[in-house]
């Protein structure tokens, strides 16, 4: 199969490759070779491309025959000759012949097509690292483009001084948060295959093989193509919480913890190189938490007991890679007594950890007589080896409790209990960093600054940011569970009779009176209902693993659907119960999620409500004033379009900020973001630059989900250059006096139009999503949502009710859907009737030929906002993203699967209109003439991809109409086997649609 749209893939000849500079640093490299080498790596990627390419070609033909390949070929060449020249007759004539083929063909041809672009995506992957590291040549000695080291070279060349950037330092946390929401479609089988894949693309590029190395790693790729092509791609069942957590604790050990050290050591060279003779105590600014076996909102299958064994497992992964770190680390320590002085202080340690280990010290004694260093790293690896065996037992225990009915949070803890092993293991994080700075303090006084410097720095670092938890765990539950539970409790002990029928100041009032009341509420023993006693579990199991795994393990509690005060003083009575909160010593923080539009506009004055309740005020005083705050972007966007989600989470973000400021509250926002557009993605530091002034104050904490997690973070390079972008992105908007300016003067400019502008793209989008009575149809019958809902993604429901209206669809679902039919509904509509709307007082009819005028004001207020203002500039930005990879001609062909006529025109022709109202208003704005101009590599991409992804919805189109047409529970079992087989090609097409489109939702 070939990428380049005309000609079969080109052999590549072995040992054939232009050899480049190799051998040469920059300093010895001319700037016009380095071009030439940056030039030269489009060409060999398209020859990589063509590589996997002709591989599975021969693949193909050798598992599936001749005739798949044959078929495959035919359907490749007529896709590309209608986006040539399309036609209306040509498209229906190859929808006819997808929809006829024999259905194990049509499985193959599925098949094919979506390997295809697994290979093609991770051949694009190591050609961005290759393309990213020939760059770095190109601009030396100037720093690599939105790397840490230009972001302090810009805030320099703008003015900001040395202690500026020390005062961001202190309070600076970037957070990702991983969690498991079911936007990765491939199964973990299938990304370790493409791990392996990407070694051996990687391995062939290199210009040191030989024809006969060359030829193996050939060899091997063809047996790794094969392998895939052999195995499921799609999972058989539903994951199980568990096996998220298995899969998110799979980029920390491949990928994340081995390259920490080297983001931190990048950090500290820039702060060096533009402010030399400084001193900069760099603090941990990297902290990762998940939601992985924690997010219980809506889904039943997250226990209190899932919870405790992931907290375990966490700190079972980080131990167990700190030992393996060891192991480097003693080789590498050979530093003799005999041959340079070691401190004092490291002699002390040593005699203490023989008196606490005293066989092991008589064998470390022969082993390495003189070399104390390698002693000291031997006690350390016996306390964290006694460590994890008294954590793995703890885990053994729970379960063994779990069986027998007794609640996770009163299971025994077996040998920490044992008063030898209690003096023995490693309590806290902190402990361990003691013993390590023994060693680093002595290596340096004695001359061992450089070895200092090498492995140990690596080790003290990662141990600083994951500590003994690896990633916080971040409990989150519905605001409803908690009305419920305490009205069950409440009614138990005559509290009230019916809190949740109490009107929304009575059950504050209620709220206030019980927090600040110190007798117990509720008794150790818990005999609710088993939802209730699951909601006052978890509390207790979060304050036991802060106890036993680490204090850093379990200190936020987020509450979705946060309505009203009392939503979050309910979580505060619940906590304080637990042990969790208090005036004096509060443990968790307690995480408001804002996520509808109404609920973002109400955000700040439900807050300040908070502030002035003394007992939490109070309770955010022992977190030194700090108040988590969490706005979602995938259901505000659901709940109001594209355009009014973004404006009103950003108008929520500045006023939260402005209003914190006035209280003495030191916020920090956590961005709920997906992967696609209409869920708050897009290029993460692109978003930062958008933020309103006095949001960001050097923190970040933003979600990382699903197919975003392996696009960023399945590879160390990768996850390193994602991270020193976002690091680049908050150092600039916390600190550039350009940046600030800029926004501060057009957003205050251009406020009311931007109202405007919201108003209008709500009153659309709503009119046509809610308001509508035919789209709920339209929906349901032009989208695969309801195959969607059959993929076994992720162990959550797609719905967070029992029912399948458009308010209880989870956001997922629903963008997903819309990615799929190539509408891409959600990363734009609305934004062409909002210029629209404006423009309109100039004349201008958007869409239409001959209302052109030559002086707009109106249009010239959008260029305005568009070239100087950031948020602006992003929506525009985004939305073009989404305008690009929807398609109207392959969109039309799902809304003929809707069965009535008159919805069909009636809601498509709304769509197709705003549409071409959106590109139109899109263009004159931004003066391109075509959408994404303003990204010619992802423009590129894209008209390169789409006659690959055609097959696929002209496939899934066909049998989604033969299967809705034939299933039904009159059909006989003849009927119902070939049904079961049309849809299991459909969830293949909808894995092959996500690999070519590279999102899901």
């Amino acid at each position: 199969m070939d990428a380049e749209n005309n000609s079969a893939a080109p052999k590549v000849a072995p040992g054939n490759r232009k050899k480049s500079a190799a051998g040469k640093t920059p300093a010895h490299t001319s700037h016009q070779e380095r071009v030439q080498d940056v030039e030269g790596l489009n060409k060999q990627l398209r020859a990589n491309v063509s590589l996997v390419g002709r591989i599975l070609g021969e693949v193909l033909q050798e598992q599936g025959g001749a005739r798949l390949l044959e078929k495959v070929e035919e359907v490749r060449k007529q896709s590309i000759e209608l986006r040539g020249a399309f036609s209306p007759k040509a498209q229906c004539l190859l929808l006819d012949q997808t929809a006829e083929l024999e259905l194990d063909l049509a499985f193959q041809l599925v098949r094919a097509f979506t390997m295809y672009f697994h290979l093609v995506n991770i051949v694009e992957e190591h050609g961005r690292l290759r393309t990213l590291e020939a760059r770095e040549q190109v601009s030396w000695p100037q720093p690599r483009g939105e790397s840490i080291a230009e972001a302090l070279a810009t805030l320099k060349e703008e003015g900001v001084n040395a202690e500026a950037v020390r005062r961001l330092l202190y309070r600076m946390l970037v957070e990702p948060v991983f969690t498991a929401h079911p936007t990765e479609s491939r199964r973990t089988t299938t990304l370790q295959h493409l791990r392996q894949i990407f070694r051996l693309v990687e391995q062939l590029d290199s210009l040191t093989l030989t024809p006969l190395m060359r030829q193996e790693a050939e060899d091997e790729l063809r047996r790794e193509i094969t392998v895939l092509w052999q195995s499921d791609e799609i999972r058989a069942s539903k994951p199980t919480p568990l096996l998220e957590v298995a899969n998110t604790l799979y980029y920390f050990e491949q990928s994340i913890y081995e390259m920490i050290p080297k983001l931190y050591h990048d950090f500290e060279i820039a702060l060096r190189q533009n402010y030399p003779g400084e001193e900069f105590p760099l603090p941990p600014f990297l902290r990762f938490n998940s939601w992985t076996g924690a997010d219980r909102d809506g889904n039943p299958h997250i226990t209190p007991a899932i919870t405790a064994q992931t907290a375990r497992w966490h700190k079972d992964t980080i131990l167990q890679l700190y030992l393996s770190s060891l192991e480097k680390l003693t080789r590498y320590l050979s530093t003799s007594s005999r041959q340079v002085p070691v401190s004092k202080e490291l002699y002390e340690s040593l005699a203490n950890d023989r008196r606490r280990m005293p066989t092991l010290a008589i064998n470390l004694e022969k082993t390495y007589i003189y070399e104390a260093y390698r002693q000291k790293v031997a006690f350390i690896q016996e306390r964290l080896r006694v460590t994890l065996v008294a954590n793995q037992t703890a885990s053994r225990i729970a379960l063994e409790a779990q069986k027998s009915g007794i609640p996770t949070s009163q299971a025994g803890t077996g040998l920490a209990d044992d008063p030898q092993v209690h003096q023995m293991i490693y309590h806290t994080p902190e402990e361990l960093l003691a013993d390590l700075a023994v060693l680093d303090e002595s290596l340096r006084i004695n001359g061992g600054q450089r070895i200092a410097d090498g492995l140990l720095a690596n080790f003290i670092t990662q141990v600083q940011v994951f500590g003994f938890h690896l990633a916080g765990l971040e409990v989150r539950q519905h605001s409803k569970r908690h009305a419920q539970a305490l009205t069950e409790i409440f009614a138990r002990y005559g509290v009230c009779g019916d809190y949740a029928a109490l009107p929304e100041a009575e059950r504050f009032a209620l709220l206030e009176r019980e927090v600040a009341n110190p007798r117990p509420l509720l008794p150790p023993l818990l005999d609710f209902s088993p939802t209730t006693n699951e909601t006052v579990e978890i509390f207790r199991v979060m304050k036991r693993m802060q106890q036993e795994v680490s204090h850093e393990i379990c200190e936020n509690y987020v509450i979705s659907f946060t309505h009203q005060p009392s939503d979050v003083l309910a979580v505060v009575l619940l906590a304080k119960e637990a042990g969790l909160w208090s005036a004096d010593s509060s443990l968790v923080h307690i995480v408001p999620l804002f996520e509808s539009v109404e609920d973002l506009q109400q955000a700040p004055a439900m807050m300040l409500k908070l502030f002035h309740v003394p007992l939490y005020r109070a309770g955010l005083d022992s977190f030194h004033g700090l108040q988590e705050i969490m706005i979602g972007y995938s259901d505000s966007n659901k709940d109001g379009g594209f355009l009014t989600s973004n404006w009103e989470l950003y108008k929520a973000q500045h006023t939260l900020a402005e209003m914190c400021k006035t209280e003495g509250v030191d916020l920090r926002l956590f961005h709920g973001r997906g992967g696609a557009i209409g869920r708050g993605g897009g290029p993460a530091n692109r978003a930062i630059m958008a933020q309103p002034h006095g949001s960001l104050g050097g923190r970040l904490k933003m979600t990382e989900q699903g197919e975003v997690v392996f696009a960023r973070y399945s590879n160390p390079r990768i996850a390193h250059r994602h991270l020193e972008q976002v690091t680049n992105a908050v150092l600039r908007a916390s600190l550039s006096p350009t940046i600030r300016t800029a926004r501060d003067e057009y957003e205050e400019k251009h406020t009311n139009i931007m109202e405007r502008l919201s108003a209008e793209a709500l009153r659309a989008y709503r009119a046509l999503v809610y308001e509508n009575p035919h789209f709920h149809t339209y929906f349901l019958q032009a989208t695969p949502i309801n195959e969607i809902s059959q993929l076994n993604m992720g162990s959550r429901p797609v719905s967070r009710g029992v029912g399948n209206s458009i308010e209880e669809l989870r956001a997922i679902p629903w963008v997903f859907s819309w990615t799929q039919n190539r509408h891409y509904l959600p990363g734009w509509y609305g934004l062409g009737s909002a210029l629209q709307e404006y423009l309109k007082q100039d004349g201008w009819k958007l869409g239409e030929e001959g209302t052109e005028k030559e002086n707009s004001p109106a249009l010239e207020n959008l260029r305005e906002m568009y070239q100087h203002w950031p948020f602006f500039h992003t929506v525009l930005t985004n939305a073009q993203q989404s305008l690009g990879s929807a398609d109207l001609n392959i969109a039309r062909l799902y809304a003929q699967l809707v069965s009535d006529e008159a919805i069909r025109r009636e809601i498509f022709g709304e769509i197709e209109a705003e549409y071409r109202r959106t590109v139109t208003g899109i263009l004159l704005i931004t003066g391109q003439k075509a959408i994404l101009d303003n990204s010619p590599v992802l423009q590129r991409s894209t008209r390169l991809r789409n006659p690959y992804v055609d097959p696929l919805s002209y496939v899934q189109v066909g049998l989604l109409r033969r299967l809705r047409h034939e299933s039904g529970p009159s059909v006989i079992d003849e009927d119902q086997a070939r049904c079961a087989k049309m849809l299991d090609i459909i969830l293949h097409s909808i894995n092959g649609i996500a690999a070519g489109v590279q999102t899901t939702g």
